[in-house]
């Protein structure tokens, strides 16, 4: 049976040699190896976040992240503003909810960026918002938020930063300390193409004090707990960690210090650009407006009288390539082709020649042939 290729927005293909790393044996998550491991993990870890504070690696997907970040700093009643324009920005406003904390819903329509002079108005018009939170990458609709500007309009608050570069650090520029970022959380098995099941955060002295004078609402995801055992000798995580995926998590993290963030980032831009231009010359449209594309995944309207079932189902099950479908009230109305992680153009080409006959096979007019050429000419060409 052939691998099936997944052009998914996550998991990602994992290289051999991350496989192989967890193969090694177990070691003591109490010991000095271990300790030595969390350190040279951590450190890659706030390399890549570009960040001079300390890293923490979570036991746990993004979302635990995610959870860390706002559990770690709201009582009650604390207000939040949620920037949400797709699946995982609400995440972020039923995360607050959970832990006590208001909402107050930014809503942007799906496909398009966040307006900076919109987060700009709120925060004047509204009093003592404890935090802003905003995804930089949603997944579910193929568009990049512009973290940077609303960065420097939060800056002028007194109100704390909080990012997912979930699906974007490692795939496109994410510069914490830059950004003026108060806390930023990512996961494994995206960009960064390490297996599923870790996550990242980084905290700026500023979230620290508020982490330090707020009464958390988790037990296992508290960061006082994960900054006090990461700061003992040897380093240490509160709880029993994975070991296995650390050791995937460095030797992944080393993968992308090797090729060099800068390198990395281009890579993926060019992923970007041959797949938007290889899905536009077969005539299909796009669902994110292009000034706000992402990096790392395309959203793709379904053609008309094409079924998901039909369009994913063929590319799955006859042409082994694995495509992500639309969420929520997308499911149905748009397909998502994943390029993030270990890329390359073989897997676009292949990708956008499946897609081609995938299409032609369902009775579309397509002419075959067009999607590669614009997919090869924008590798050439860059």
């Amino acid at each position: 049976m052939n691998e099936t290729l997944l052009m998914i927005p996550g998991p990602t293909r994992v290289a051999p040699r991350v496989l192989k790393a967890m193969s090694e044996n177990i070691v003591n998550h109490r010991s000095a190896v271990f300790g030595e491991i969390i350190t040279e993990t951590t450190e890659m870890m706030s390399e890549v976040f570009q960040t001079e504070n300390q890293s923490y690696i979570l036991t746990g997907s993004g979302t635990a992240a995610m959870e860390a970040a706002l559990a770690s700093i709201l009582n009650n009643g604390d207000k939040v503003l949620n920037i949400i324009g797709g699946k995982f920005g609400q995440r972020f406003m039923q995360i607050t909810e959970v832990h006590g904390g208001i909402p107050i819903e930014l809503e942007v329509e799906w496909g398009y960026g966040v307006d900076p002079e919109d987060v700009k108005y709120i925060l004047e018009e509204e009093d003592k918002i404890k935090a802003v939170t905003i995804v930089h990458n949603e997944t579910s609709t193929g568009v990049t938020n512009p973290i940077d500007e609303v960065g420097k309009i939060v800056k002028d608050h007194d109100t704390l930063y909080v990012v997912d570069t979930v699906s974007s650090l490692g795939g496109d520029d994410v510069f914490v300390d830059g950004y003026n970022i108060d806390i930023c959380v990512t996961g494994s098995q995206k960009c960064l193409a390490a297996p599923p099941g870790m996550a990242a955060i980084t905290l700026s002295d500023d979230a620290w004090k508020i982490v330090d004078e707020t009464p958390s609402s988790t037990y296992y995801l508290d960061m006082k707990k994960y900054h006090k055992s990461g700061s003992g000798t040897p380093p240490e995580t509160p709880y029993t960690p994975s070991v296995s995926l650390m050791y995937a998590m460095r030797e992944a993290l080393n993968v992308v210090m090797e090729e060099g963030l800068e390198s990395r980032v281009k890579r993926h831009e060019l992923a970007a650009l041959a797949t938007r231009n290889g899905v536009k010359a077969m005539g299909l449209e796009l669902f994110a407006q292009p000034e706000v594309s992402s990096n790392t995944v395309t959203a793709i309207k379904m053609p008309e009288g094409i079924t998901d079932p039909q369009l994913r189902g063929t590319m799955r099950d006859k042409y082994r390539i694995e495509l992500a479908g639309g969420q929520d009230h997308l499911k149905g109305n748009v397909f998502r082709i994943g390029h993030m992680g270990n890329i390359t153009e073989q897997e676009i080409i292949t990708t956008i020649a499946a897609l081609e006959m995938t299409l032609k096979g369902l009775g579309l007019d397509i002419c075959l042939g067009e999607g590669i050429a614009a997919v090869e000419e924008a590798y050439l060409i860059n």
